[in-house]
């Protein structure tokens, strides 16, 4: 063996992933301590666990696997017990039933006694792969306790038949099989799951051979399960009548909807489903009734962007444009702000598509295209209502930013979405929709542009020094922003990852913003048709907070990490 890791350090050294004099330092230490030589370079941090694995796996000749982006088989798990997957350090992730095949990642896929052991009691051939040990015990950690896949394994295994078994289902039997107690309570087990991590979506996709549950966190999808596919077209089914969904229709996308509770949560959850080569896609957004509608405070403004945006709302007229990408938070940022301003003495009324959340005292109405309903048609009827605030989910077309100029000319205060990527795209991008300068200069109030970062899970939360390259950026975009401080006590956060937040090192997610205040300079480079570029050096100029800056504010604060910031906002 121990020639076995003397090739493996040689390797590292031909490779060029040690040098010469680190390697010496590790042999040595290996022969004084006895311990084996790659413990000794990963504990003197000299190359990683995860490159001690990638070089054992080309020395062996096997695949190397990154088992953390694996979605893990529930079906593979029930084959090796806990204390064996632990023993041996091998996590199983993959089972084929047709080919009778177990993959399995190992620490060390030369332990030829590991691989005889799994065999015998799976019953199964077994595929080795070569992974990071310290990964492969995280999912050991991970996956063994986690309900959802304990609760699936089960109810997967009560739908399974032996192949003598096996029957051909007729369509008028299939309503029977998806109220049978597995289906349903699989249904219900992703569900709770998807309450219980604070998903925000659930994707169930048919693949070529499985099934695959991804459910959306903090805004990042994480594969979290993967299911037989003979269960899909019974668990589709079976959601598609929760929906309200036709279940013969395979041919054309459904939408639907139903209510779920889980102890004292109940969720709305928005059901839609799309035919695709293997089968029907079911995706599922859930909508939080308990959850009240945050401040503009708990979203994450403050300073000067705050000031700015308040003194907008203030204004009896005007228009207030969001802007940002799909799932940037731009709805609820508008919630905030009705909240804020909805009292008993102003007529509030909404075009959504859909209608997320329902406020009390505002009157929210649906779009529908189908029945002719829609943000242009429905926008000249809010006039004819006597409102005094106008919320219109999106400015699209030529004739909704016309009617919004003309609502704003005649006194009203008006709120609406644009897809554009920062707050001074957004005149230009009017200008392109029709909107005459002249007018959108004297109607438009302000411009906010938003992204959503995670915020670091308090529970893990550990600082850091850090690079010197990094730490420059930092200093070169925020400039006279940056806190007096002298720069060895700049301290960055991240987090460690824990059973609070899932390993992820996040828990919960904060908006980074620019607001963008239409003042006279700005008003006379909007009549000049000034592009964005222009618009946003003068906003500057004045004052404006960008979005990065927010976001590098917000790690000096060690609200988010440097890396979130990187994702959301860079240019």
């Amino acid at each position: 063996m121990d020639g076995g890791i003397g090739s493996l350090a040689d390797f590292l050294l031909s490779s060029h992933r040690l040098t010469a004099d680190a390697y010496a330092a590790a042999r040595l230490e290996s022969a004084n301590s006895g311990k084996p030589i790659e413990q000794v370079l990963v504990e003197k941090n000299l190359v990683s666990s995860q490159e001690i694995s990638q070089a054992r796996a080309k020395l062996l000749g096997v695949a190397y696997l990154d088992i953390e982006t694996e979605a893990i088989d529930p079906t593979a798990l029930t084959l090796v017990p806990e204390p064996v997957a632990r023993r041996y350090v091998v996590l199983p992730f993959k089972y084929n039933k047709d080919a009778n095949t177990l993959h399995l990642a190992m620490s060390d896929p030369s332990d030829l006694e590991a691989i005889e052991f799994v065999r015998q009691k799976a019953g199964t051939v077994v595929i080795p792969f070569a992974a990071d040990p310290q990964k492969i015990i995280k999912i050991i950690d991970e996956q063994y306790r986690q309900d959802i896949v304990k609760e699936v394994s089960a109810a997967i295994a009560e739908t399974q038949l032996p192949k003598s078994q096996i029957r051909t289902i007729e369509q008028q039997e299939l309503s029977s099989i998806i109220k049978e107690a597995p289906i349903a309570r699989i249904v219900s087990t992703v569900l709770e799951y998807a309450i219980k991590s604070r998903a925000s979506d659930v994707h169930i996709e048919p693949q070529d051979d499985r099934t695959r549950v991804r459910y959306r966190i903090d805004g990042i999808l994480h594969e979290r399960l993967t299911l037989p596919q003979s269960v899909h077209d019974a668990l589709a089914s079976r959601i598609k009548i929760l929906s309200g969904m036709k279940i013969d229709e395979h041919r054309i996308p459904q939408d639907g909807r139903f209510n779920f509770k889980v102890g004292e949560e109940e969720v709305d959850l928005r059901v839609s489903s799309l035919p695709t080569m293997y089968g029907e896609k079911i995706v599922m957004r859930l909508l939080r009734k308990s959850a009240g509608v945050p401040t503009l405070n708990e979203l994450g403004l403050n300073g000067t962007a705050l000031k700015n945006l308040e003194t907008a709302m203030l204004r009896p007229h005007g228009i207030i444009i969001v802007c940002g990408p799909t799932g940037s938070g731009k709805t609820t940022t508008l919630y905030s702000v009705l909240s804020k301003i909805n009292t008993t003495k102003v007529n509030v009324s909404t075009l959504e598509d859909p209608v997320e959340y329902q406020i009390a005292g505002v009157n929210q109405v649906q779009i529908n295209p189908a029945v002719g309903l829609t943000f242009a048609t429905g926008l000249r009827a809010f006039l004819r209502q006597d409102p005094n605030v106008i919320l219109v989910g999106e400015i699209r077309d030529r004739e909704t930013t016309d009617l919004a100029i003309q609502a704003a000319l005649t006194g009203h205060l008006v709120f609406s979405t644009l897809h554009t990527s920062n707050a001074s795209g957004v005149l230009p991008r009017m200008i392109d929709l029709g909107a005459e300068s002249f007018l959108l200069a004297s109607t438009m109030t302000a411009a906010l542009g938003q992204r959503i970062v995670r915020k670091i899970c308090p529970d893990c939360k550990e600082s850091y020094a850090p690079p010197a390259s990094v730490l420059d950026d930092v200093k070169k975009v925020l400039g006279k922003l940056l806190p007096e401080r002298r720069e060895k006590e700049i301290k960055f956060s991240k987090g460690k990852g824990c059973a609070s937040c899932g390993n992820t090192g996040y828990l919960g997610r904060i908006g980074i913003f620019e607001v963008l205040p239409v003042s006279e300079k700005i008003a006379r480079l909007v009549l000049e048709k000034a592009d964005a570029n222009t618009l946003e050096h003068e906003a500057i100029a004045e004052g404006m907070v960008t979005m990065k800056q927010d976001g590098y504010l917000k790690v000096l604060e060690g609200i988010t990490t440097i890396e979130e910031v990187l994702r959301v906002a860079q240019e």
